[in-house]
């Protein structure tokens, strides 16, 4: 008996790499505000899964730790025993990615053996699988960049890691969501643009929050409203020339746009919001865009308390939190009204 193409399973399958993907984001963000991410340096794919067991092996991987710019630079006071609390967390990571990607790679081989994905969703779940090898890629360059010289990550790359991950995490939503609503209808295509432009907005957010992170960015002017008291935008944020580059490359500067496009994130999903609501919409639309509405409000709060209080690991985290959901419920919104 031959079995229903794209099956409830394979939604399941889907929804669980999601649910994977949701853990290795808060694991990430942990490891990043830990200072976690450079404790294991040299890159085992199978054999690294394994943590060290005994005080030798330790002490081995400890004695290579030292050899690395980050402890000779800002961590030459560890112990043995602060050295095991950092390299949990980035084992863990690691660890996690490995688990995706069988949690990927072997339920898709046997839907394929079996016959249970049509050939559309073949297509799909082969760019899903490419996307996570690219996301393990985009992991081991961003932690090349910290063994040379200096004891931190490239921005570039932790912003190119972190960005890819929240895009292989909506990708394959929008694949489940493809098999769990297959049915189209006609959609109002102006509306399906604006929100394709909110898209866009929340993801530049999400590259410089990136940017904020690999800089540490956001110890730095710890007030709201203002940079500083009395001062929206500080003159550390333009010091830089030419202009262009404090918004790359300058903490200050960075910190500034982010702090700032958050409004435009927030004015561009109201607009959202209150355009949806002059239309005929269905109950599920309804939904997503009042989530929509909530959750960018949620995490506009949680970016000025994580200023304020010069990110603590909690609000750190939550933050990070707050921008994956919103991604979800962006991603979520713009299938609803593009089907």
């Amino acid at each position: 008996m031959t079995k229903q193409k794209d099956n409830k399973k394979v939604i399941y399958w889907l929804l669980t790499g999601c649910a994977l993907l949701f853990i290795m984001v808060i694991i990430g963000a942990i490891t990043r505000l830990t200072d976690s991410g450079l404790s294991i340096s040299d890159y085992k794919l199978i054999t690294g899964t394994i943590p060290p067991l005994n005080e030798v092996e330790w002490q081995k991987a400890f004695d290579l730790y030292q050899q690395y710019p980050e402890f000779q630079k800002l961590h030459s006071h560890f112990t043995l025993s602060d050295f095991k609390g950092i390299y949990f967390w980035e084992w863990l990571h690691r660890v996690m990615g490995r688990l995706i990607g069988l949690v990927f790679i072997f339920p898709f081989i046997y839907f394929l053996a079996t016959k249970q994905l049509t050939s559309k969703t073949i297509k799909k779940s082969l760019v899903l699988l490419s996307l996570g090898a690219f996301q393990g890629f985009l992991g081991w360059y961003m932690v090349k960049s910290g063994l040379v010289d200096m004891p931190n990550v490239s921005h570039y790359r932790l912003a190119a890691h972190l960005t890819t991950a929240f895009l292989t995490f909506a990708a394959t939503l929008w694949v489940a969501l493809d098999l769990k609503f297959p049915h189209k209808k006609a959609v109002d295509k102006n509306f399906r643009n604006l929100i394709i432009v909110g898209y866009v907005v929340l993801l530049i957010q999400i590259i410089y929050g990136g940017f904020v992170a690999g800089l540490k960015a956001g110890l730095l002017h710890n007030h709201w409203p203002f940079m500083n008291e009395g001062k929206f935008m500080h003159e550390s944020a333009y010091a830089i020339d030419p202009l262009y580059l404090n918004f790359l490359e300058n903490p200050s500067g960075i910190q500034f746009f982010h702090r700032t496009f958050a409004y435009v994130v927030v004015i561009m999903i109201a607009i959202i919001w209150y355009r949806g609501k002059q239309m005929t919409i269905t109950k599920l639309q309804d939904q997503s865009l009042n989530s929509l509405l909530i959750l960018v409000g949620v995490q506009f709060l949680l970016g000025v308390l994580t200023i304020i209080y010069g990110v603590p690991l909690w609000l750190g985290v939550a933050h990070q939190i707050g921008a994956f959901f919103l991604l979800s419920a962006m991603t979520f919104t713009l299938h609803r009204f593009s089907r």
